[in-house]
């Protein structure tokens, strides 16, 4: 997910909210939405939060074509309104426009992080917030906190025209993917890929190239996507991660992840590149 185009991110707060602004509302990890039906999801406006009751600690994201965007952390008590669901945010990929999802994303990281740094990590004081930036900070030792992100590696493999692609015990059933993991301290991307493709599927790799990243908010990932070229050994599975890894010809590929992912665009445009070779 990326940062739309026309939108501004900011950190003043409007008073009133407007009532059309965008409301990310969050109920733990789960999203107000109106849903009609089940195919029909949209993400309400504050004035519909308000008649409705609904109330939370709101949190400014910016503004998004000159309407408001606020998130907002809601108590686990407060109920579904008539015509409104708490989902998770998986279920409004493809149902609800992309800018408004990225900002749902971009809603849910910063509410996360609010909700989970309430106390220095150093000295235990209750934190407060940061006025001049998107922080958290100690009035007792100074300690100042930032959103988490997590940075994420992904690689494509291939060994000429061949895709390695493997699958989680995690994915659904049938689907493959390229391989990931988080970067660990002290690591470049590049020596993290290296070394999680060793770990996973026990094969060296050589010309890591980057090919794009992506916001994931599952909780708080960034995704940096790469393509690198296999350069020896044999499939060996980390049972713990992987449940099967292989070599799939471009023209008998499985189940691959949805197009919102940027798993699914690294690797369509790996395809489109090999069948040009």
């Amino acid at each position: 997910m990326h940062t739309p185009q026309g939108f501004e991110s900011s950190l003043l707060l409007p008073e009133p909210i407007p009532g059309n602004a965008h409301a990310f509302a969050f109920r733990g990890d789960r999203i107000l939405v109106r849903a009609e039906r089940d195919d029909e999801l949209a993400i309400p406006e504050a004035q519909l939060l308000h008649d409705a009751s609904i109330a939370g600690t709101p949190h400014f994201l910016g503004m998004l074509e000159q309407v408001a965007c606020v998130a907002y952390d809601v108590e686990d008590a407060q109920q579904e309104p008539a015509g409104m669901r708490y989902l998770g945010l998986r279920s409004l990929f493809l149902k609800v426009p992309d800018p408004l999802l990225a900002l749902a994303a971009r809603a849910y990281q910063v509410v996360h992080f609010d909700r989970t740094h309430r106390y220095c990590g150093q000295c235990g004081t209750p934190t407060q917030r940061k006025e001049s930036e998107r922080a958290r900070e100690c009035p007792n030792c100074g300690l100042v906190v930032y959103p988490r992100v997590s940075p994420a590696m992904m690689a494509l493999v291939t060994r000429g025209k061949q895709l390695l692609l493997a699958r989680s015990h995690r994915f659904a059933t049938g689907v493959y993917s390229a391989l990931a993991g988080f970067v660990e301290p002290g690591e470049t991307i590049e020596d993290c890929v290296r070394r999680e493709v060793r770990e996973e599927v026990g094969i060296d790799v050589d010309n890591i190239t980057y090919f794009a990243s992506q916001s994931w908010a599952f909780p708080h990932s960034l995704m940096i996507a790469y393509t690198a070229e296999y350069a020896g050994g044999e499939i060996r599975l980390d049972d713990a991660e992987i449940a099967e890894a292989r070599w799939f010809d471009l023209d008998a590929l499985p189940k691959l992840p949805s197009s919102i992912s940027i798993a699914r665009r690294l690797i369509d445009a790996t395809i489109a590149r090999l069948q040009k070779l």
